[in-house]
């Protein structure tokens, strides 16, 4: 471990010390390249001014550095290490100083995402475009990701098969995560017939901002009411794996909302958003 005291300003030094220049306090330091050894895992800073460490890895090597170093940049304020996720590498991630809280306090609201999953006419967008009326009206901000507008445009290149399914699903749970973080309700009104595809969205969030809700309307009502045709193609072999049909859909568990059919009577999409809405102000999100 080495332990950083006292640079000089503009140098590069290495583990065995530090070359000419005057001595600066570390707290008036803002930058500073350090080739260190691969051994050296840690970096302790030592200052009476709570000055703050940030690791960036170089993507260059020191002239003077062995093939074995490692170089590191020390500025800023949070630590960034560079990593790789699934095929991405080399990345760093940025924070802004303007983060979610910030902007809830701007909207006077909480971000969130409503996550309305059911069947195929289950009344799942039309129950989104409500919510979204009821919400407008009330002065917040929201926004609807539905399944069939995503695939007009982020998930295009996408077919309806298990794998696509699960990546389309995936794509809209990262961008839903994105609204809420900007302090947007995000509706997203999609199928997703997959507890895991569903639970991983959630995941993505932090506790009580993932609020599934599920559209418990029979397969026998949905395939009544069909109103894009498409459990009359499924029906006559015309479309495979549609789900309710010959591919599974996977109730939830334990959703945040359930809103099941009530016999023949059907509410309007206007009446069940008031229920979601209820719930969004009984648990704070429509204040900061």
């Amino acid at each position: 471990m080495v332990v950083v005291k006292a640079v000089r300003p503009a140098i590069s030094c290495s583990s065995s010390g530090f070359d000419g220049g005057q001595l600066v306090p570390l707290h008036k330091v803002s930058f500073v390249n350090l080739t260190l050894p691969a051994s050296l895992l840690s970096v302790r800073l030592s200052s009476r001014n709570n000055a703050k460490l940030s690791l960036v890895q170089s993507t260059k090597e020191s002239s003077t550095a062995s093939t074995n170093d490692r170089a590191a940049v020390f500025s800023g304020e949070n630590l960034h290490q560079i990593a790789t996720n699934g095929k991405a590498t080399n990345i760093v991630w940025h924070k802004s100083s303007v983060g979610k809280v910030h902007w809830q306090e701007v909207l006077q609201q909480r971000g969130c995402v409503i996550w309305i999953t059911g069947l195929s006419g289950s009344g799942k967008s039309n129950l989104a475009c409500a919510l979204c009326q009821a919400l407008y009206s009330r002065g917040k901000l929201a926004y609807i990701l539905d399944g069939d507008n995503v695939r007009h445009g982020l998930s295009r290149d996408l077919s309806f098969e298990a794998e696509d399914r699960a990546e389309n699903i995936r794509r809209i749970g990262e961008v839903a995560k994105l609204f809420a973080d900007a302090g947007i309700i995000c509706i997203a009104s999609v199928i997703s017939p997959y507890r895991k595809d569903r639970d991983a969205c959630r995941s993505l969030l932090p506790e009580g901002d993932f609020i599934e809700v599920f559209m418990n309307v029979p397969l026998q009502i949905c395939e009544a009411r069909d109103p894009k045709g498409l459990y009359k193609l499924a029906r006559a072999g015309k479309i495979n794996g549609f789900t309710g049909i010959d591919d599974p859909y996977e109730p939830p568990l334990n959703c945040e909302l359930e809103l099941p059919q009530k016999g023949n009577n059907c509410a309007s999409p206007c009446e069940i958003a008031e229920i979601v809405i209820s719930y969004l102000e009984e648990k704070g999100y429509l204040q900061a």
